[in-house]
């Protein structure tokens, strides 16, 4: 990820710290934080003498603003599946000081966090992320480079914060995202229709934002379900 001197790097699940360690052998301050105790005493042995902060904690419930403070940092990190996407998600959506993100998760994990519009792998958490970052894979990453081996593929997913690219409140936009997205192959249309609009104000809504009122939400990208977001009843 281009660790270097100087730069500050939280790790979440270092496990054992074969990472923590190539971090902090390149130069940087690295925050690890843990969440089975069991690992702790091999972790805290195995970053002796380094540049290293161990944390025993559970990262879907740590005070990211209060433990990070003020930034720069970046965020290095092999992640469960089960924890990625509301890890990434929740820690995007507080605005946290870190500049990127690089994580391993499973492939179908990291493939939904970087799709787009139309892609299989496209989602409710993409286009969450989408509003928080950009997101691209940088790589997938075999199952013989790991021991023991899983059996499954990895991928190298990057996260770079920015602004919105769309105005709309985020809490109107979260509405339309859990509706349209709560049944898939199910139309916008009645999407909307579930979230309090007649029949023709639905279809009106959907004419206004150029969306076809037979597309479904995996079809639209974030201007488009933000442009129906702005137009549903506060």
């Amino acid at each position: 990820m281009g660790a270097g001197p100087g730069d500050r790097v939280l790790e979440v699940g270092p496990g054992l710290g074969s990472l923590t360690v190539a971090l902090a052998a390149a130069g940087a301050r690295v925050l690890a934080v843990e969440l089975d105790r069991a690992l702790e005493p091999a972790l805290r042995e195995a970053v002796a003498g380094l540049t290293v902060e161990v944390v025993v904690a559970d990262a879907l419930r740590v005070d990211w603003p209060d433990v990070l403070g003020e930034g720069p940092w970046k965020m290095a990190s092999n992640l469960p599946y089960n924890v990625a996407v509301p890890l990434l998600v929740g820690m995007l959506d507080a605005g946290l000081p870190i500049e990127r993100y690089v994580v391993m998760v499973q492939r179908e994990v990291g493939e939904r966090l970087a799709a787009g519009p139309g892609q299989e792998a496209y989602g409710a958490a993409s286009v969450r992320v989408a509003y928080r970052a950009g997101a691209r894979v940088l790589r997938r990453v075999a199952p013989t480079v790991f021991w023991p081996r899983p059996a499954v593929d990895s991928v190298l997913v990057e996260l770079t914060p920015r602004e919105p690219p769309v105005a709309v409140e985020k809490a109107r936009l979260d509405r339309v995202i859990r509706e349209g997205f709560a049944e898939r192959r199910k139309t916008m249309r009645n999407a909307l229709v579930r979230l309090g609009l007649e029949a023709g104000e639905a279809e009106a809504l959907l004419s206004r934002c150029g969306v076809d009122p037979r597309a479904r939400a995996e079809q639209l990208g974030l201007p488009e379900l933000a442009c129906l977001a702005e137009g549903l009843p506060s």
